[in-house]
């Protein structure tokens, strides 16, 4: 099986209350492949300029993760800059310089035009109809979005959503997508749209999957210490769709298990910053974390009375 996705490729420069990096590698697309390369093969499209450094190609090319559809062209990477507070719920962005990202029309090579699996991460939704004109049509379509596209090109967001069956948005998103303020309501409006499926990510508080007729809600995975929530949403995508990929179809099993999956995975990346954690973490460490999670939220029926 094989899982294509198309988004950025970045330096992020982050603070939170725990520490501060400068230029560490981020975007959309590697925190997505990070963890989806765990459980399948990984195609990646992308753009970087001239400063992109040789170690963090052979980096991600080490992890199992396709890079002949990352472009190399003339001028900076993409570069974010952001905090946290002790809300590490919410980022607050200090800078962002698009750089060569800014005029990135994606071109996938020949060899990615048949995926089993596509991802389209959070880019503009014009390009993503794009992408999906370039490959044949495959077995599951998922995108990720943003407020920023859902209120300055929300014409391209519904047009592109006709042809998604899963989306990914975080509970404001939902909100301001739907018009709906309460997140059920949200993901069934969505719906309408046409995502056969909606995942509403709710950082720590877990992620709630809406189907028809199907509800499941995965917690996040407890942690004592979390360092960095950058690529969070990212990371748990990938988890998800790597694990779909890996394991069949988007059915209601299979979705439970990829969501807790995810939520394994984010739980890694947040440990450290950029990939300083994740980077070593092996297929057995996700399913013993699996099997932690599931005890978390192991519960009997209440006793029945005579």
């Amino acid at each position: 099986m094989t899982l294509l996705v198309v988004g950025s490729v970045a330096f992020d420069s982050v603070q939170t209350p725990f520490g501060k990096k400068e230029k560490v590698l981020g975007g959309s697309a590697n925190f997505f492949s990070m963890a989806a390369s765990l459980l399948t093969n990984v195609q990646l499209v992308g753009v970087v300029g001239e400063d992109f450094p040789r170690e963090h190609v052979e980096f991600l090319k080490g992890r199992n993760i396709d890079v002949s559809g990352l472009e190399h062209v003339p001028g900076k990477t993409f570069h974010w800059s952001g905090k946290y507070d002790f809300n590490l719920n919410e980022a607050h962005t200090l800078d962002t310089q698009l750089n060569v990202f800014a005029t990135f029309s994606p071109k996938l090579p020949e060899a990615f035009k048949k995926p089993d699996h596509l991802f389209l991460a959070n880019i503009d939704p014009v390009l993503q109809l794009n992408v999906l004109e370039q490959v044949q049509r495959p077995k599951l379509v998922a995108l990720d979005t943003m407020n920023y596209w859902i209120s300055g090109k929300r014409e391209a967001l519904l047009k592109v959503l006709k042809h998604v069956d899963l989306l990914f948005v975080n509970d404001a998103e939902a909100r301001q997508l739907s018009g709906e303020h309460n997140v059920v309501k949200a993901g069934s409006a969505i719906r309408k749209m046409g995502p056969k499926t909606v995942i509403i990510k709710r950082g720590e508080y877990g992620a709630l999957m809406l189907e028809q007729g199907h509800a499941f809600y995965s917690p996040a995975y407890p942690l004592e210490d979390v360092f960095d929530p950058t690529g969070a949403g990212d990371t748990f995508a990938g988890g998800v769709m790597g694990s779909l990929d890996r394991w069949g179809g988007l059915t209601p099993e299979t979705a439970r298990q990829s969501m807790v999956v995810g939520a394994v995975l984010a739980s890694y990346v947040v440990e450290d910053f950029s990939f300083d954690r994740i980077r070593s973490v092996t297929l057995q460490d996700v399913q013993k974390r699996y099997a932690d999670l599931r005890g978390f939220t192991d519960f009997k029926d209440l006793p029945t009375e005579d």
